[in-house]
């Protein structure tokens, strides 16, 4: 018996929420080997793997985080390259004394230098001696050889410092400081006052042949004073990502004003205290006021200017959406830049800098004259839809792959140019564009060799389902295969590159660390093999890889898991994945492993599941990517309407028992689903879903509908608070109350809404202590019974 609101109502149970209700799972007669308790419990009954990959300094070791002794969390473990049949585990002195991943070699890669606890530290590769430089009173960070590489630039304390290998000596290089310059008040005599000096004056002539003289001594102590020492004063800001230019002739760095929304709050009912404690939340979209402004230190001229970006190509046009408000009058204006970092050449003479519109629907990258702080384009890429992708970066946050070639003519970048994240080269003296790689795949993470005579790169050009490690000339060309594992091969090069560390996993294997050398032939060998028996005694599907035709002609990737024939029930279920840009239609082990080994329970009781990475999702492109810019629950809603018609015309499923469920994002189609397309999906469980994009977060939601009060049109559109009426089918929400990013609060308003609309079959299952990624097995193992119990009673009644 499937229990509803007009239920409890009718029994006088006026307690809406059902968490804390016992639900049996009934309804299907099928057997399988799996259970919902056992696949949402500890994940350690899977087995261990391996995790958070590192090599020593000297490439002998490889060590990774692992579990063998079903801890209660992971330990460092090691492999030594001289005995590979061996894993052991660090000791906590080892792990202590461990030269952390940070850093800077120089360039003959002999010696690494480093801020290990704050302080500046030397580590020598062929003796694998570590020696302490410097212990000062403030921690030292963003330590760097400079191109003459007895000296070493750091940051501490607000200020950019060089140290000198040779002399061990310390040069402060910059003068920042926090608050405000004192300003001087002049000395101001009232009327009276000015009346009895001048009367003196005239009356006494010693007292003014004083005053004369002392003037005259004033005037040469002006003349002969040591000038004044330049402080440049942050005033209300805050300073980030100051860095020295490789010559130590100027330091940039960015100053941050922050002017934050308002922020909202989390009510933790089940606090420690025993009292209701509010969590501080994020702000919603629309109140982000923050402000980036970029600054370069010149030394020679003791000074500091601001770079200016008002003469930016395109810096005042207008977005193309405004054409549906024709009735609103706008006004072309200089647009708010972000820079995200300044690459300097090698050479220390050059810089450029990757800036980003506040918008996000511009990129320049601009060379930087270091003497005056003006800024020339060389590069500029636009979208009506928002900038990102693959090794592009965030307005905010950076993480752009982008750098110089040693020739410290041409920089590097990725763009999206033709539709897909490749990789360029671009010459700053002529302004010459190069595209290294091309073609309908995406690339990855691409780093320079020791000898920068090459490029290590990750692409997915065997297919969007895979990931491949490549070896590619530096100007260009054929790029060679060096993985050969079909599946995910998560590369990790030992620092001389004669070793590659892999995290290879398959569709339905899960990560395991194999070593292969750094060429193309040659079978990789396997180091791990976590899997515990009771989790390898099971036959995990390998869910077919297919593609279906979109109501606009697209074809669609997506997941398939088969039920055998003996089982099949003619029922199916939709998984939608979560994030929206993110890939689930792949061949590596889904960072959704609960819900798939769901979905072999699922086939192992004869549903037939559909996992689709619909328009939005990650790995296809940028028309891919942006497809459902302005209309969430558009594209990508149709997609999963267009995979129902798939199954129905391909593998004998009822239409009429059809079922979609999803977390996060996927919990928003799921919604937009069943207040939507109401004749296609007959039941629903959406958890933690968004319900009202213009309660949502500022960085995620105004790339995809912009702001709220600028383009209104594309939140209405886009939330399913808006369609409630549309419910017909079964709908099941489940929702944890301390989650911080999506707020429980959006599926109160939306249950509210629902009970003045007078819809019936819909339940709401919350989950007290759970945030927006369940921890407790007891709320996974819960939230998904309710799931099941769902399918079972709507699907196959």
């Amino acid at each position: 018996m499937r229990i509803t609101l007009q239920d409890l109502l009718k029994f006088r149970t006026y307690f809406l929420f059902l968490t804390f209700l016992s639900i049996s799972v009934t309804g299907f007669s099928q057997k399988s080997e799996l259970s919902v308790e056992k696949i949402m419990q500890d994940p350690d009954w899977m087995g261990t793997f391996p995790s958070n990959v590192k090599w020593s300094a000297d490439s002998e070791s490889i060590y990774f985080d692992y579990n063998p002794e079903k801890n209660t969390e992971d330990s460092l473990y090691k492999i030594e390259l001289s005995n590979t049949s061996k894993i052991i585990k660090v000791s906590p002195k080892e792990e202590r004394n461990l030269i952390p991943r940070q850093g800077d070699f120089n360039k003959g890669g002999s010696k690494k230098i480093l801020s290990k606890e704050g302080n500046l530290v030397i580590y020598d590769v062929r003796s694998g001696v570590t020696t302490e430089l410097l212990d000062l009173s403030e921690p030292i960070y963003n330590v760097e050889f400079l191109a003459d590489e007895n000296k070493i630039s750091f940051i501490s304390n607000l200020n950019a410092f060089i140290y000198n290998l040779e002399q061990g000596s310390i040069k402060q290089l910059t003068n920042i400081q926090k608050g405000k310059a004192e300003e001087e008040k002049p000395t101001e005599l009232s009327e009276k006052e000015t009346w009895l000096r001048e009367e003196n004056l005239q009356l006494l002539e010693v007292v003014n042949r004083r005053k004369d003289e002392e003037e005259r001594k004033e005037a040469y102590r002006e003349a002969m004073a040591k000038k004044e020492e330049f402080r440049f004063y942050l005033e209300d800001r805050e300073l980030s990502s100051l860095q020295v230019s490789p010559n130590a002739q100027y330091a940039t760095f960015k100053l941050i004003s922050r002017q934050d929304g308002e922020g909202t709050n989390v009510p933790n009912y089940v606090d420690e205290t025993g009292y209701t404690e509010n969590l501080s939340a994020r702000s919603k979209v629309g109140e982000n006021e923050t402000k980036v402004e970029l600054a370069v230190y010149n030394f020679q001229k003791d000074t500091v200017y601001m770079v200016e970006t008002q003469d930016l190509p395109g810096i005042t046009d207008l977005p193309a959406y405004i054409k549906d408000y024709p009735n609103k009058e706008w006004k072309k204006a200089e647009r708010e830049v972000v820079p995200t970092k300044v690459y300097f050449s090698e050479n220390g003479e050059l810089a450029v800098v990757n800036l980003r519109s506040k918008d996000n629907k511009d990129r320049w990258i601009a060379r930087i004259n270091l003497e005056n702080g003006d800024v020339t384009t060389l590069d500029r890429q636009r979208d009506e839809a928002w900038i990102a992708g693959p090794g592009i970066g965030y307005t905010f946050y950076g993480g752009e792959d982008m750098g110089w070639l040693p020739d410290n003519k041409h920089i590097y970048f990725q763009s999206e140019e033709t539709g897909y994240s490749h990789l360029y080269l671009l010459d700053v003296t002529s302004g010459k564009k190069k595209a290294l790689t091309q073609g309908e795949f995406e690339v990855f993470d691409p780093v320079l060799s020791n000898n920068k005579k090459d490029w290590f790169l990750t692409t997915s050009e065997v297919g969007p389902g895979e990931r491949h490690f490549y070896k590619m000339p530096v100007m260009g060309g054929k790029m060679e295969k060096l993985t050969q594992m079909e599946g995910n091969n998560d590369v990790y090069l030992s620092p001389d590159e004669k070793h590659m560390a892999i995290l290879y996993s398959y569709s339905n294997k899960p990560w395991e660390l194999y070593l292969k050398k750094t060429k193309a032939n040659g079978k990789a060998k396997q180091l791990t093999k976590g899997q515990s028996e009771i989790f390898s005694n099971y036959q995990w599907r390998e869910p077919e890889l297919i593609k279906f035709e979109a109501e606009d002609g697209a074809m669609v990737p997506a997941r398939l898991y088969k039920p055998e024939p003996d089982v099949k029930n003619n029922a199916a279920v939709v998984f939608v994945h979560g994030a929206g840009y993110l890939q689930n239609a792949h061949k590596w082990w889904s960072s959704y492993f609960r819900e798939y080994m769901f979905h072999n329970l699922l086939a192992d009781l004869g549903y037939t599941v559909i996992d689709i990475d619909y328009r939005g999702s990650a790995g296809y492109g940028r028309d891919w990517r942006t497809g459902i810019y302005r209309h969430m629950g558009g594209k990508d809603l149709s997609d999963q309407v267009d995979g129902v018609e798939y199954l129905v015309e391909n593998h004998e499923i009822n239409p009429e028992k059809v079922g979609i469920y999803g977390g996060s994002y996927g919990g928003f189609i799921t919604l937009m689903a069943m207040f939507t397309e109401p004749e296609t999906f007959k039941a629903g469980a959406a958890l933690r879903s968004v319900t009202d994009w213009a309660h949502y977060n500022h960085g995620y939601t105004s790339n995809i509908l912009n702001e709220p009060s600028l383009d209104p049109i594309a939140y209405r559109r886009s939330s399913p608070i808006y369609f409630a009426e549309g419910l017909e089918g079964d709908l099941l929400i489940a929702h944890g109350m301390v989650d911080v990013n999506v707020h429980f609060q959006d599926v109160v308003r939306l249950s509210q809404r629902l009970i003045e609309l007078g819809k019936e079959d819909w339940e709401i299952a919350i989950y007290p202590v759970e945030g927006h990624g369940f921890i407790a097995p007891s709320s996974w193992t819960d939230e998904y019974k309710r799931v099941l119990e769902l399918f079972n009673e709507s699907l196959l009644d």
